[in-house]
């Protein structure tokens, strides 16, 4: 851009013509417009990395507005200020000279103020017999007016991409743990498939995260990340252990048949001794803790739970929570039976447990007693969750084939 050289009081200052030309527009500011001088400021702030500004900067030009006398800024009125240094490096929270004056220049160059010169070089202003201020030297803060539309878009625009940036950071955060979760659920049962290459393209696709990543970058990143979530969840579905799954089923039938016994006394609540003694045999015994499945998965499973969550859906693991304590109310297990599940699995297991045996309460006699029964097994170690999310999962799959 060609640059003229103007000289001043000051010393002799190069000017772009883009300066030029804001202050041809700061001096054409129409009759009676008048804008909050702390909207526009708070605006620059929002603005400062469209405009190139540091935070120097714009406490500078806090200091420079607390000077203007009046609430707003009026193109009826002159908007000039003329603080001393001193003054200035007061207000702007006592910083050095040196970086006061590299501030002020930032502020010149980004177009929010201009300088007026006095012939002497001095900031100053000439008062009448009334003690009006007749003519001012310092800064002017039309520039602020003149531009108070843009920079109110230019916010705008800065604080809907920081929305878009929060936005795709968190996708990208939530299909990280979703899939890590997935893929150890996956090792950890034993699923077919070649996970370990699996593993290796989920670290790629993560390891090309820049450190400072932009909007798009990580866009680009969370549909990478939701392609492979999706294959997972697919590889999930149609590859299942074909023997612990049939085992899953053969306990469900047989337990249909065997379970009648238990089913009086479960909806009783226990006694106090036998509570007490249940506490002090889990006590004295290990308590296996069974890996919860991703919210998503279950629910995809255990479809008829989510009308039991608060307000008619479930969005986290504590709707999924609240919905298993209704369905077991519902299906008369009692108190005792799933707080010892709870303690024995886990919250959000049992919370998935109870979802899924609600998902199959037509096809269980007692779900007091299964309950019951599979806690026993995961204490000691013999119960598996994803058998019979992937059998539930399978039998959705067909009936949807089937319809």
């Amino acid at each position: 851009m060609e640059r003229l050289s103007v000289t001043t009081p000051f010393g002799r200052r190069s000017m772009s013509l883009a300066l030029v030309k804001r202050q041809i527009e700061a001096s054409d500011i129409a009759s009676g417009k008048s804008v909050d001088k702390w909207k526009i400021h708070r605006d620059a702030c929002d603005a400062r990395s469209r405009l190139g500004l540091q935070d120097r900067a714009l406490a500078v030009l806090n200091a420079l507005l607390s000077f203007y006398p009046n609430a707003e800024l009026s193109g009826d009125s002159p908007m000039v200020v003329f603080p001393s240094n001193a003054q200035l490096t007061s207000r702007s929270n006592g910083i050095s000279g040196s970086t006061l004056r590299r501030s002020l220049a930032a502020l010149v160059d980004a177009g929010l103020i201009s300088r007026k010169d006095s012939p002497n070089g001095k900031r100053y202003a000439r008062k009448g017999n009334q003690g009006e201020i007749q003519e001012a030297y310092g800064f002017s803060l039309a520039p602020l007016l003149a531009r108070s539309e843009e920079l109110a878009m230019l916010a705008q625009e800065v604080v809907a991409e920081q929305r878009r940036f929060k936005a795709a950071k968190e996708r990208v955060s939530l299909c990280r743990r979703d899939i890590r979760k997935l893929i150890s659920a996956a090792i950890e049962e034993g699923a077919a498939g070649d996970w370990a290459r699996v593993g290796d393209y989920y670290i790629a696709i993560v390891g090309r995260i820049p450190r400072s990543p932009t909007v798009t970058d990580l866009t680009e990143i969370a549909e990478e990340l939701t392609l492979l979530h999706d294959e997972v969840v697919n590889m999930l579905e149609k590859q299942v252990i074909s023997q612990d799954m049939n085992a899953n089923d053969g306990h469900f039938d047989r337990h249909k048949q065997n379970s009648n016994t238990e089913s009086s006394n479960e909806l009783e609540p226990s006694s106090e001794k036998e509570q007490e003694a249940r506490s002090l045999n889990l006590d004295d015994r290990p308590k296996m803790k069974v890996q919860a499945f991703p919210l998503e998965m279950v629910l995809r499973a255990c479809r008829d739970i989510r009308d039991y969550g608060p307000e008619g859906d479930i969005k986290n693991w504590r709707d999924l929570m609240m919905a298993a304590v209704t369905v077991r109310s519902m299906l008369g297990v009692s108190p005792s039976a799933y707080e010892e599940a709870c303690e024995v699995m886990g919250q959000a297991t049992a919370a998935s447990v109870m979802a899924c045996i609600f998902e199959r309460s037509g096809h269980i006699n007692s779900p007091g007693g299964y309950l019951r029964d599979l806690t026993g097994r995961a204490r000691r170690g013999e119960f598996s969750l994803g058998p019979m999310i992937m059998a539930l999962m399978r039998g959705h799959g067909s009936s949807a084939q089937v319809a």
